[in-house]
């Protein structure tokens, strides 16, 4: 193993293991929202993309139905396509690979994929960070689901915090220009300002409309050939 694929390796495991640890956090609230440990590592295992697990439990916890919760998470989970349109080319995988793949199309695996600049570097940063993400978030739903209300609050074990720094760590080697930090604090801004008045999920989306905006402005202002 080359040194740049060990270190694509040793990265995306460190990502995997920050991020999946949180599932034992889904998992509890989860239990504690009515749903049962089935129905929790269901969730995990079909639907593998947390922040849309956690806005389903969430409205279900506050007394909405099921219908909601699943619109709600559908909302959040529109991100995913977006991704799918920047790594389809990247990865170049056809057929059975590419279906298999969506499965592990999620924030960490497509930030961890798209910033190599080899389509085999990319597809070992995918499909470790997803693989070990999904590993990780499924056994830690079932723990979390088994606890249940025996843990606690989840954010005692503070791992909130390191997810929230598994994404700051993403980030941190994209702020490379003013354009992107720019746009960087633009979005956090627009995220920020959505919460207090809009449905869960709204605020990402509206944070990746900053950013693609952006990109549409900085793609006009170039000049043509």
């Amino acid at each position: 193993m080359s040194d740049d694929r060990r270190a694509i390796v040793r990265d995306s495991l460190g990502v995997g293991v920050a991020t999946g640890a949180y599932g034992l956090s889904f998992g509890a609230v989860s239990t504690t929202s009515g749903l049962d440990v089935l129905q929790t590592c269901a969730l995990s295992l079909l639907m593998f993309t947390g922040a849309s697990q956690f806005a389903l439990v969430g409205v279900l916890a506050s007394g909405g139905t099921p219908w909601a919760g699943a619109a709600t998470a559908l909302l959040l989970g529109t991100r995913n396509t977006l991704y799918g349109l920047r790594l389809a080319p990247l990865l170049a995988w056809r057929g059975r690979r590419r279906a298999a793949a969506a499965h592990l199309l999620i924030d960490e695996s497509t930030a961890m994929a798209v910033t190599r600049d080899s389509t085999a570097a990319a597809r070992v940063g995918f499909l470790v960070t997803g693989g070990s993400i999904f590993a990780l978030w499924n056994l830690a739903t079932l723990a979390g689901a088994v606890a249940g209300r025996s843990i606690g609050d989840p954010r005692a074990l503070g791992l909130d915090a390191a997810v929230g720094a598994a994404f700051l760590a993403l980030l941190w080697p994209r702020l490379d220009r003013p354009l992107h930090r720019w746009v960087a604090v633009a979005a956090a801004g627009v995220a920020l300002g959505a919460v207090p008045l809009t449905a869960a999920g709204v605020p990402v989306l509206a944070a990746a409309g900053v950013a693609l905006l952006a990109g549409v402005l900085a793609g006009a202002g170039e000049p043509t050939t």
